[in-house]
C-alpha cells in the first residue's frame, strides 16, 4: 500500500513567490541528498501553506485531567477530517491519482496506485508542488536502521560494561555511573524506545515494559502479519535473499534480525542490582516500546507517528498514549537533510515536554535527519580512549559524546554489552551480545537524562540539554588529527564536531537539581526599540538562592546591555531589522550555574516574535531562511491570533 503523506505547516505566512523559492530549493536538496539511493518512495510528504487547513491543533490541552486530553483528540481529529477533503481536492487538480484519503499525525495521508521513484517519483512531486496550496514536497521513503557491527552473543556482566565506569586513564570515556547511582538510581521515569519493538519476555526486562504501540503499517515491512495494533513486540527484522526481489526492498541488503530495539531497552533500564546479567543506566525507568521498524528500516510517516503517539499526541486511528515519555530514543540513521515533516514532528513533541534523543548517524561525515533538526539532543560516538568512533557522523549540531563502540584487537572491552536474542530469523534464545554504533551512544545520554528527572521532574527538554552540555567533561588529547571535512575517520574531537564534551553522569545529576535561568519572551519589537531582558523568573533548588546574573550577547550587531549582572537589563537596539541572541547566565548559593539562550526578531512587519530558546545541539539555522525567514515571523503571528480565536470558541 503507497500513501502521499500531506503535512499541515500551522504559522507560516502566505508569502507564495518568497516561500516557493525557497522550497523548491528544499526539493533540489532533498534529490541532491538522494542522489544514487534511487528510493522507491510509497507518497510524498507535502506541507500545505497557511490558510489552507489552519484548524488542526498540535498540542494538546494542559491540563492533568484525561477529559482536557480526549477534548483536544476530539478537536483534532475533526480538523484532520477537514483536511481528508483539502487533500483530495489537492490530488485532483494536481492530477495525482489516489484511492482513499486519512489522517497521519499532523497532516494527511492520500493512498496512490503504486510507489513511485525516479522521473515519476520527480515529476509527481513538481505537480504537488506547484499548486498555490502545497508549501513543500519531500519523499514518504523508507528510512534504513543504523547499521551495527553484530558480535557473537556472550555472558556480560557490570565489570565487562567499561562504558558505565569511573572514568580513569584506560576509560577516558567512562560515563562515571557509580559515583550517579550514589546519588539517584532512578525513579519510574517514561523512556520511549521508538524503534524495531522489544522482545518483551526477556527476562532482564520484566517489569519494566509500559503497554507500547504498533506502528509499522506496511505488512511487507512489518513481518508480523499485521498492520498498527498494540503488540510492540519485534519478531525479527532479517531480510533474505527473496525479499530483495519486492520492489518495497530496492536498495536493502540482506541481513540477520538486529534486534536493535531490545538492546537500546536494556541500556537504558535493564533490571539492575539483581545478582546476574547486565546493568542499565536507570534503574527505575518505565520503558515504552513504540514499534516503527521492520524488515529494512521504517517509512517515514510511520516513525514520525511513533514519536507523536510517544510523546502522548494525537494518531488518528490510534487510542491516546495513557503514559506520555518523557524522553524519546530515537536511534535512526539520516537519509536527507531535516525536513519539514521531521522538524514539525519534534517541535510537537519537545512542546508535549519529551526530550527527543537522536544518534548521530554512522555516516562518518556530515549530519543528517534526524540530528541535523533542531531541538534534538544529537549524540555522537567515542571510543573507549575518548577519540572520534570511525564511523560516527559529527558537526555543529551534535550536543555531545558518549561510547558507541568501537572494534579493536581488545574486542570484547571496548564494543557495547546489551540485551539481545540469539536468533538469526525469529526470535530464539534471549541473551546479551556486543555491538557499535550511534545507536548505542544515544541511550547512554537518554538513561542520564532519565536519572536527572528522577531528581528534578520540573526540567524541561532544554533544560535537560543544556545541563548535560554544562555538564560533560573536555574533549580529551588524544595525539590524533583533529576531526574535520579532511579528518582521519578516528580523530581527536572538538567541541564544534563532537559536542560540549564526553557525557558525565555524576555532573549531569548533580546540575539537575541547580538552578534554572529563566527568561521572559517578548511579545513583539520593533527596530530601534529599547527592550527589557527579564531574568528575575530564575529560580534556585529549595535549599539555595540565585546570587547573581550575567547576560551576554551571542549573535546580531553589537550592542551595549546596560545592567548586564542584574535580573533586569535593557538594549537599545539599533533601527535595522536583525536576529540577536543573548545569553542568561545565573549562579547560586551553591556555587551551581544555569543558563539559557533567548533570541530577539527585529521586525518592521505588524507581528513580530521573540521566544527563549534553550541551548540544543547547535545554532539557530531554520529550514526557512533569508527571505522566507520573514515570511514565518508575520504567519506566527496571524496563525498564534487566529489559533485563539479558534481555541476559544472550541473550548
Amino acid at each position: 500500500m503507497c500513501f502521499v503523506y500531506l503535512g499541515i505547516q500551522p504559522a507560516i505566512a502566505r508569502f507564495a513567490v518568497v516561500v516557493c523559492l525557497c522550497l523548491l530549493g528544499q526539493t533540489a536538496a532533498w534529490a541532491q541528498g538522494a542522489a544514487g539511493a534511487e528510493p522507491s518512495a510509497s507518497g510524498l510528504l507535502i506541507g500545505l501553506k497557511p490558510g489552507v487547513n489552519e484548524v488542526l491543533a498540535d498540542q494538546l490541552d494542559s491540563g492533568p485531567e484525561s477529559r482536557d486530553r480526549l477534548r483536544a483528540q476530539a478537536r483534532w481529529s475533526r480538523a484532520a477530517r477537514a483536511g481528508e477533503a483539502q487533500v483530495a481536492r489537492i490530488a485532483r487538480e494536481a492530477g495525482v491519482s489516489f484511492h482513499r484519503a486519512a489522517a497521519v499525525g499532523n497532516a494527511q495521508v492520500l493512498g496512490l496506485d503504486r510507489p513511485l521513484k525516479g522521473e515519476g517519483l520527480k515529476n509527481a512531486m513538481r505537480r504537488l508542488q506547484l499548486h498555490p496550496d502545497v508549501a513543500w514536497v519531500e519523499p514518504d521513503v523508507l528510512v534504513p536502521r543504523l547499521q551495527t557491527t553484530q558480535m557473537v552473543p556472550n555472558d556480560a556482566f557490570f565489570a565487562s560494561q567499561w562504558h558505565l565506569q569511573t572514568p580513569d586513564a584506560d576509560r577516558v570515556a567512562g560515563m562515571n555511573l557509580p559515583a550517579a547511582w550514589a546519588r539517584i538510581t532512578g525513579a519510574p521515569i517514561v523512556v520511549a524506545v521508538v524503534d524495531s519493538g522489544v522482545r518483551l519476555d526477556h527476562p532482564d526486562l520484566a517489569g519494566k515494559l509500559l503497554p507500547g504501540r504498533d506502528m509499522v503499517s506496511e505488512l511487507d515491512i512489518a513481518n508480523d502479519s499485521d498492520g498498527r495494533d498494540s503488540d510492540p513486540s519485534d519478531p525479527g527484522d532479517w531480510v533474505s535473499a527473496g525479499d530483495l526481489h519486492k520492489p518495497v526492498f530496492a536498495g536493502c541488503n540482506a541481513s540477520h534480525s538486529s534486534w536493535h530495539g531490545t538492546f537500546i531497552a536494556g541500556q537504558i533500564a535493564a533490571a539492575t542490582d539483581n545478582g546476574s546479567g547486565m546493568a542499565g543506566l536507570s534503574w527505575g525507568a518505565q520503558l515504552l516500546p513504540v514499534r516503527v521498524s521492520g524488515k529494512c528500516g521504517a517509512r517515514l510517516s510511520d516513525l514520525l507517528d511513533g514519536v507523536r503517539w510517544a510523546a502522548g499526541l494525537p494518531v488518528d486511528g490510534q487510542p491516546l498514549n495513557p503514559h506520555p515519555a518523557r524522553i524519546i530514543n530515537l536511534s535512526f540513521g539520516g537519509d536527507a537533510q531535516c525536513s519539514p515533516a521531521y522538524q514539525e514532528t519534534i517541535d510537537a513533541a519537545t512542546a508535549a515536554g519529551a526530550l527527543v534523543v537522536v544518534a548521530a548517524g554512522n555516516g562518518g561525515g556530515a549530519l543528517k535527519r534526524p540530528a541535523d533538526c533542531q531541538r534534538v539532543l544529537a549524540v555522537a560516538s567515542v571510543q573507549r580512549d575518548g577519540s572520534k568512533a570511525s564511523y560516527s557522523s559529527f558537526g555543529t549540531n551534535v550536543a555531545l559524546s558518549a561510547p558507541g563502540g568501537s572494534w579493536s584487537s581488545r574486542a570484547n572491552d571496548t564494543l557495547i554489552t546489551s540485551l539481545t536474542n540469539s536468533g538469526l530469523s525469529g526470535p530464539v534464545d534471549h541473551t546479551t551480545g556486543l555491538k557499535q554504533g550511534t545507536s548505542f551512544a544515544a541511550p547512554q545520554a537518554a538513561g542520564v537524562a532519565s536519572l536527572m528527572l528522577s531528581v528534578n521532574p520540573a526540567l524541561t527538554p532544554a533544560q535537560l540539554i543544556e545541563r548535560m552540555k554544562v555538564a560533560a567533561r573536555p574533549h580529551g588529547q588524544v595525539g590524533l588529527p583533529v576531526c574535520g571535512p579532511a579528518g582521519a575517520p578516528v580523530c581527536q574531537c572538538t567541541t564544534d564536531t563532537c559536542g560540549a564534551g564526553l557525557l558525565d553522569a555524576e555532573r549531569a545529576v548533580q546540575l539537575a537539581s541547580g538552578p534554572a535561568a529563566i527568561i521572559d519572551a517578548l511579545a513583539s519589537v520593533l527596530p530601534g526599540s529599547l527592550i527589557t531582558l527579564d531574568g528575575s523568573r530564575s529560580a534556585a533548588v529549595p535549599s539555595a538562592v540565585i546570587v547573581s546574573h550575567r547576560w551576554t550577547q551571542l549573535a546580531g550587531p553589537p550592542v551595549v546591555i546596560s545592567a548586564d549582572d542584574q535580573a533586569l537589563a535593557t538594549v537599545q537596539l539599533p533601527t535595522g531589522e536583525a536576529e540577536y541572541r543573548f545569553r542568561l547566565s545565573v549562579a547560586d548559593s551553591d556555587g551551581q550555574i544555569g543558563e539559557s539562550e533567548f533570541r530577539v526578531l527585529a521586525s518592521r512587519q505588524d507581528a513580530l516574535a521573540g521566544s527563549a530558546i534553550g541551548g540544543g545541539g547547535g545554532g539557530a539555522n531554520s529550514v526557512l531562511w533569508g527571505a522566507a525567514f520573514w515570511a514565518w515571523v508575520l504567519g506566527v503571528g496571524i496563525a498564534q491570533r487566529r489559533q485563539r480565536r479558534i481555541t476559544d470558541n472550541a473550548s
